[in-house]
């Protein structure tokens, strides 16, 4: 098989599993004070705190979570509910785990306004001022959509939000990692990250919360300074401590070969007659493709693509089974057809340039057989 489906889960490192394998014979509970309890608590530090470095801020900062959408909805529910009524501000392109909090803050009376992409799925730091009003609590808009790969001008939003007295978070899940995403890169006052986007494992991943602001726990308890309560994942957040150092020492490096990768993917898909690309066509993630194929069966391309031996999708993966098309491809105008007939691929540290030729030609041979 040939796996260019990064964007919805990344492998596990050896490295990191090997030492996942070393951790998991602590058995202590972090929170207990005994010997077993403060060996337990070490590594559970010790991986804070590689996360910290990694995403270029203190360890107190981060709030230990399951994972991307716990992050993403502590952020929103958190800011939202400890300040109480009022406007929160996104866009119609950003993940399930966004748009389903705001849109059930909206029954609990908060409004909220989602701005529009161009067709190239942008959204602009003018359309952001624009949305601004003296009861905005919160701006919301991730770093790299999950779908499309579009790079947005997070920095040039932070800093404007920050000039207004509102709060910024950026959903950098697909972003970290994989484009420079530390905090000072950013400037955002939350972020939130998931291990299994970053060789990490899965269910475990971070907030990260600037000092001094207020959130409205979702889970109560002692544990991570209040904000969210239970007993830590200690073998998912040492090694995802592990992966966010490995992933930011190789940083450079990987983008550089990505880019290469894509690159060459790129050609040969848009070489095919009735294939067009998805997204901005410089402002982009290195290891996302997303293109439509006109005149193809939606559900007959990914099945042949499937029987060929590629592994891709049809957008996020948290919406996978459903028939409905991506949001975020309606969102920059394709049609419900065109939608259903996109394919992203997204590649990895593990992809090689004979698995992106073999790949390309099963696509092709996809399109072929799923046009009627």
């Amino acid at each position: 098989m040939i796996y260019l489906d990064y964007a919805a889960t990344t492998p596990l490192d050896p490295e990191v599993k090997a030492a996942l394998q070393e951790v998991l014979s602590v058995y202590g509970n972090p929170s207990s004070v005994h010997g077993a309890g403060r060996q337990a608590r070490q590594l559970l530090e010790e991986g804070r705190e590689r996360v910290a470095r990694a995403l270029g801020c203190k360890p107190r900062e981060l709030v230990l979570t399951s994972g991307g959408t716990e992050s993403d909805a502590l952020a929103i529910y958190g800011v939202a509910l400890a300040l109480g009524r009022g406007h929160l501000v996104s866009t119609e392109l950003e993940h399930s785990a966004v748009l389903t909090a705001l849109k059930n803050l909206q029954h609990l009376g908060f409004e909220v306004t989602l701005l529009k992409p161009d067709h190239t799925g942008m959204i602009y730091p003018e359309q952001v001022a624009e949305a601004l009003r003296p009861d905005t609590l919160l701006v919301s808009l991730m770093t790299v959509n999950n779908e499309i790969g579009t790079l947005y001008p997070v920095k040039a939003v932070a800093e404007l939000c920050r000039a207004r007295g509102v709060l910024f978070h950026t959903d950098a899940v697909q972003a970290f990692g994989t484009v420079p995403s530390q905090v000072e890169d950013l400037g955002a006052d939350l972020i939130s990250i998931a291990a299994h986007k970053f060789y990490g494992p899965k269910g475990v991943g971070a907030l990260y919360v600037r000092k001094g602001i207020e959130l409205f726990p979702l889970m109560p308890g002692k544990q991570e300074q209040g904000y969210r309560g239970g007993t830590e994942n200690l073998p998912a957040v040492y090694g995802m401590g592990l992966a966010a150092e490995k992933a930011m020492t190789l940083l450079s490096q990987e983008t550089q070969m990505l880019l290469h990768l894509r690159e060459r993917l790129e050609s040969q898909l848009l070489a095919i007659p009735g294939v067009e690309l998805n997204g901005h066509p410089t402002l982009r993630s290195p290891k996302h493709v997303n293109v439509t194929a006109r005149g193809a069966d939606g559900e007959g391309l990914l099945l042949n693509l499937d029987l060929l031996g590629v592994a891709a999708s049809s957008g996020s993966a948290c919406a996978s089974g459903s028939l409905e098309p991506s949001h975020v491809l309606l969102a920059i105008g394709r049609s419900k057809a065109e939608a259903k007939a996109s394919v992203r691929f997204s590649l990895g540290r593990f992809t090689t340039e004979e698995e992106i030729d073999k790949a390309a030609a099963a696509f092709a041979e996809a399109v072929g057989r799923s046009r009627v």
